[in-house]
């Protein structure tokens, strides 16, 4: 597969293909062109810095949508060995965008939920391109119910656009499998880790994110809508999409300081994409770091915990009243 680059990155591209032909060239012609390969480095590293430390909220969407980003299978393979895949709601069929079972993490036994797109047409038709039908949240469901018997921490990988809105979907009550999710995942007494590596949608990703710590990467976003549906409704036209991302205040950064993420997952400079082991590796430190504190907390505490985060979810600012004027006031005294 050809490498895919972004829009904003064309800079970046432009810079390495001159790189690449005078390498080229001093080599075929075996002159010594280390002076001008060396400065043509230095321009193109502090253009990547330049534009990878200004990333605007649409472009880390852009990122966090990148085709060649790992998925919940790439992370399952790096940091969660002896993974045993379990299928099937048990009511209706199995829902491809949904993968989930048991696994080892750093030695101990976890379950592992996830939501998973595909990297070509065909398999993105298999996993419906990532978006989870109402069995694939009562899948997630069964196997949380399966892990809080075992008594097993619950891991949720989410990437997602939203919940599947198809007609189908609706038949099947959707609103309803999610809406069971967020009722019984208070419920459970053992520790839940939500990471979000890459989209973070809607109900869609809330249906498998009620955790006691919710982690966010670096590139990811997280929000009640994706930024072309609420251009859509707001201004009719989905080309507002980058100011509709701004407004939502959907990134890492802004979630982290309203209190809503728990923790920024960096990723490898110019986003995971780049570096899927790497990427893996700096996952897997920061569950363990959750895990190590969580698994300190009785049942009832976990529950609690995230029952009282998610009450306590948001901040509101209310407006002073304006000042009455004078007359007004005078008047209202007399009166």
């Amino acid at each position: 597969m050809p490498e895919i680059h972004l829009e904003f990155e064309k800079p970046i591209i432009e810079l390495r293909k001159k790189l690449q032909e005078l390498q080229e060239l001093s080599e075929s012609s075996k002159l010594d062109l280390s002076a001008e390969i060396g400065s043509l480095t230095n321009r193109m590293n502090e253009t990547m810095k330049e534009i990878y430390s200004s990333l605007t909220p649409w472009q880390r969407v852009q990122l966090a949508r990148h085709p060649e980003r790992p998925y919940t299978l790439d992370y399952i393979n790096y940091i969660f060995p002896n993974f045993i895949e379990l299928s099937g709601d048990r009511r209706f069929r199995d829902d491809k965008a949904i993968v989930g079972g048991f696994a080892k993490f750093q030695g101990k036994p976890v379950m592992v939920i996830g939501t998973q797109k595909g990297r070509d047409m065909k398999s993105n038709v298999y996993r419906n391109f990532g978006w989870p039908s109402p069995e694939g949240y009562r899948k997630a469901m069964r196997l949380m119910q399966l892990a809080d018997k075992a008594e097993v921490p619950i891991i949720t990988l989410i990437d997602t656009p939203g919940a599947f809105p198809g007609i189908s979907s609706e038949e099947r009550h959707i609103a309803e499998a999610i809406a069971v999710n967020l009722r019984d995942m208070f419920t459970l007494r053992v520790p839940i880790v939500s990471v979000i590596i890459g989209e973070g949608g809607s109900g869609g990703a809330i249906g498998i994110g009620v955790g006691n710590r919710i982690l966010i990467m670096e590139n990811a976003y997280y929000s009640v809508i994706t930024p072309e549906g609420c251009a859509a409704i707001l201004w009719k036209d989905r080309k507002f999409a980058p100011q509709a991302a701004e407004a939502l205040q959907l990134t890492a950064e802004k979630l982290f300081e309203l209190g809503i993420a728990d923790g920024i997952i960096p990723e490898p400079f110019g986003g995971a994409q780049r570096d899927h082991e790497q990427a893996a590796k700096l996952v897997g430190e920061a569950i363990a770091k959750q895990l190590s504190e969580l698994r300190k907390l009785s049942g009832c505490k976990l529950r609690e915990q995230r029952y009282e985060k998610f009450r306590t979810m948001g901040k509101f600012t209310e407006l002073p009243l304006a000042p009455e004027a004078p007359a007004e006031a005078a008047k209202e005294a007399d009166e």
